[in-house]
C-alpha cells in the first residue's frame, strides 16, 4: 500500500515538471511553435477566406489529418511553398490537434501489460488515498501519515518498484490520482489510464479530444452505491465522465466554446456538482501577425455531475472583449485574459468558490487580472476580487515592460533569481517579441506587463484560534494572504522571490511551501509571512541545465516531497529543508 502513494507521489512531481507554465508552450517538445507557425502561415487563409474551414473547425480534427493534409493532402502544395519542413508540420498538426502525432500502441487494449483483474472501485475509503488536485476541499496537498500509507521513517525506505510509458506521449499531463489500489493518470497523447498501484498493469485508457492537463478526479455515481464516476478535463475546454470500472464515456461537455480555452487546473466536486476552472493558451496565437487580439476570458462553470449540464458559469472579467483601438490607432480586441490556470477551491462554510487569475491579455485592465476571487457556489455571483498586481497586460509578441518600481520590494541577501531573472525564466518559446513587428500590430500601452500572473491555485490555511487565511503563490515570487471575512482583505504578503512559483506550493498546520523555477523551496509561517527557511537545491549533474521546480508540492508531517525538472524527485524536512532520507534516482521515473 505504501507502494501505491509513492507512485502517485513520483508521478505527481514529474509530470506536472514537465507541463507548460502559463504563456510557455503547450507541450514541451515538438509541439513547441506550432502556435505561431499556425498563425504566420495557416492563418492568412483560415479564419479569413470562405473558401478555407475556420481555425475552431480544424481544432476538432485529429493531428494525423492535419499533417496529412499538409504532406500529402490538399495543404501540401501551401506547405511547399511555406518552406515548412517536417518538425514544423509536425509542430502545426499537434496544436491545432491538440495532442501528439505518434500515438500507436498507446490503446490499453494494444499494450502488453493488460490486468487480469476488473478496476471495478469498491469505495473510496480504502488507504492509501489521493483524489484529484488535493485530497480535500482546500488546495493543502497536505496528508495524514495514515492516509498516505507512509511514515517519516518509512520515506527514507521507499525504493523504485515499476514504471509505466506513456506510448506516443511527449510528456505525462495532469497528476495521478489513487483510489482504492487504482492509479489514474493522463498524457498530452490524450489518452487517460487506469492502472494499478501494485504492478503497474493497465486497467484501460480513453482517449480525449484533446491532451488532459487536469488531475482525475473519482466519484460515486449519483443513485449508485456501486458506480463510480472519474472526471476530467483537457486542452480543448472539454469536460469528460467516465465509467471508472471501464473507461467508458458517460458523458461529455464543452465548458467553454472559445477554440483556445482549456481545463488545466483541477476541478472540484461537491453536493453533485463539479466546479471546473478555465484557461487558454491564447497568449502563444496573439504572437502571429494574423491573429486578432483578444476575444478569451477566463472563467469559473459549475456543471451537474451527473448529466454535464451547466449550471452556471461566471467569467473573471465582466465585461464582453469589444474592438478598440490604442491611443495610436492600432486595432484590438478587449478587454481579455484573466485565465484561471490553477484548481477551484471550495468553501461550504461561507459558500464560496475561491480562484486565482492569471495576466490580461489586452486592454483595459479592469481589476481581475492577477487577483485573488471569490464566487457565490450555488449562483456563481462574484463575492469579491482583490487584485495583487495591476497592469500586468501582455501577450507574447509583445516584449515585456519593467517591473513597477520598488514592487516587490528586495530583501537584502537573497540568492538564486531576481525579479528581472525570474521574469524572463517565464517567456514564451515560439513567441516572435523580437521580431520585426508591423506598425498596425497590437502590443498593450500598459508600462509593466510583466507577465507576473497567478499560475497556481488558492489554499486555505487555518490559524490557531480557528481564523482562516487564502493563501496564493504568485510567479513573481510573491506570496499573497487575504482575509476571507473581510472580502479578500490583505492580510500579509512575504517575497520569497528567487524564481517564479508555477504551479503551487502546500501547506501544513504551521508554514506553506513553495518551490521556485530557480531551484529552491521555502517554508514560510502562515501567521505572519515570515521565511522560516531557505533550501537551495541544485540539480543532478547530469541534468545541470534543468534547475528548479515548477510542479506544486506535498506534504506528510514532517515531509515535503518535491518532483524538480531534472527528472528528481526529492522529500525535505519540513523543520528545516534538509535532505530527507535519501532522493529517489531518477531511473526511476525513466520509461
Amino acid at each position: 500500500m505504501k507502494t501505491a502513494v509513492l507512485i502517485g507521489l513520483l508521478a505527481a512531481g514529474h509530470c506536472l515538471g514537465q507541463q507548460e507554465a502559463p504563456g510557455t508552450q503547450p507541450f514541451r517538445s515538438t509541439m513547441g511553435g506550432g502556435s505561431t507557425l499556425f498563425g504566420d502561415v495557416c492563418l492568412k487563409c483560415h479564419d479569413k477566406l470562405e473558401t478555407a474551414p475556420p481555425a475552431a473547425m480544424l481544432k476538432q480534427m485529429a493531428p494525423i489529418r492535419i499533417y496529412q493534409a499538409l504532406t500529402t493532402g490538399s495543404m501540401r502544395n501551401q506547405a511547399k511553398e511555406a518552406n515548412l519542413t517536417d518538425p514544423q508540420m509536425r509542430a502545426i498538426a499537434e496544436w491545432v490537434g491538440g495532442r501528439t502525432l505518434d500515438t500507436d500502441r498507446a490503446d490499453a487494449k494494444d499494450m502488453p501489460n493488460r490486468c487480469s483483474a476488473s478496476a471495478a472501485i469498491k469505495d473510496l475509503t480504502s488507504l492509501p488515498i489521493w483524489n484529484g488536485w488535493s485530497n480535500d476541499l482546500t488546495n493543502a496537498r497536505m496528508q495524514s501519515g495514515k492516509a498516505a500509507g507512509l511514515s517519516p521513517a518509512a520515506v527514507a525506505r521507499l525504493q523504485y518498484k515499476w514504471a509505466f510509458a506513456f506510448p506516443g506521449a511527449s510528456a505525462p499531463f495532469g497528476q495521478p490520482t489513487i483510489v482504492d489500489g487504482k492509479v489514474y493518470a493522463a498524457a498530452d497523447s490524450g489518452y487517460v489510464y487506469a492502472l494499478d498501484a501494485a504492478t503497474g498493469c493497465v486497467y484501460w485508457s480513453f482517449q480525449a479530444q484533446g491532451g488532459v492537463a487536469s488531475a482525475v478526479l473519482i466519484q460515486p455515481k449519483a443513485g449508485s452505491a456501486k458506480q463510480f464516476v472519474a472526471y476530467f478535463g483537457d486542452i480543448r475546454g472539454n469536460v469528460y465522465a467516465v465509467d471508472a470500472a471501464n473507461g467508458e464515456l458517460l458523458w461529455k461537455a464543452q465548458a467553454d466554446n472559445h477554440p483556445l480555452a482549456r481545463v488545466r487546473g483541477g476541478m472540484k466536486f461537491y453536493n453533485g456538482r463539479l466546479y471546473v476552472p478555465l484557461a487558454s493558451l491564447e497568449e502563444p496565437d496573439s504572437s502571429s501577425f494574423n491573429y486578432p487580439c483578444c476575444t478569451f476570458r477566463g472563467s469559473v462553470v459549475a456543471l451537474n455531475a451527473d448529466t454535464g449540464k451547466q449550471i452556471w458559469k461566471t467569467y473573471t472579467i465582466d465585461e464582453k472583449p469589444t474592438p478598440r483601438k490604442t491611443s495610436t490607432g492600432k486595432s484590438f480586441i478587449g478587454p481579455a485574459g484573466a485565465g484561471v490556470w490553477g484548481p477551484t477551491m471550495l468553501d461550504p462554510k461561507r459558500k464560496a468558490v475561491y480562484v486565482s487569475t492569471g495576466n490580461a491579455f489586452s486592454e483595459p485592465d479592469t481589476g481581475r487580472s492577477d487577483a485573488v476571487m471569490a464566487m457565490d457556489m450555488d449562483t456563481g455571483k462574484i463575492l469579491w476580487a482583490q487584485q495583487d498586481e495591476a497592469g500586468d497586460v501582455w501577450h507574447t509578441g509583445c516584449p515585456k515592460g519593467p517591473p513597477p518600481a520598488g514592487f516587490p520590494p528586495r530583501n537584502a541577501g537573497r540568492g538564486g533569481a531576481g525579479r528581472g531573472a525570474a521574469g524572463a525564466q517565464g517567456g514564451r518559446g515560439g513567441g516572435n517579441a523580437n521580431a520585426a513587428r508591423p506598425e498596425t500590430y497590437y502590443c498593450p500601452e500598459t508600462p509593466q506587463n510583466p507577465d507576473w500572473d497567478f499560475s497556481a491555485g488558492v489554499m486555505m490555511a487555518t490559524l490557531p484560534g480557528g481564523k482562516n487565511l487564502l493563501i496564493a503563490g504568485q510567479k513573481s515570487g510573491m506570496v499573497w494572504a487575504h482575509d476571507p471575512d473581510n472580502k479578500g482583505a490583505l492580510v500579509w504578503k512575504a517575497d520569497i522571490s528567487r524564481g517564479e512559483i508555477v504551479f503551487g506550493g502546500a501547506l501544513d498546520e504551521e508554514n506553506a511551501y513553495f518551490g521556485m523555477r530557480s531551484g529552491g523551496i521555502a517554508a514560510i509561517r502562515l501567521t505572519d509571512g515570515v521565511e522560516r527557511w531557505y533550501a537551495p537545491v541544485p540539480p543532478q549533474e547530469s541534468m545541470s541545465t534543468h534547475a528548479g521546480f515548477s510542479a506544486a508540492l506535498t506534504v506528510i508531517p514532517g515531509v515535503l516531497f518535491s518532483g524538480g525538472l531534472d527528472g528528481m524527485v526529492r522529500a525535505l524536512s519540513t523543520y528545516d529543508g534538509r535532505r530527507f532520507g535519501r532522493t529517489i534516482p531518477p531511473r526511476s521515473l525513466r520509461r
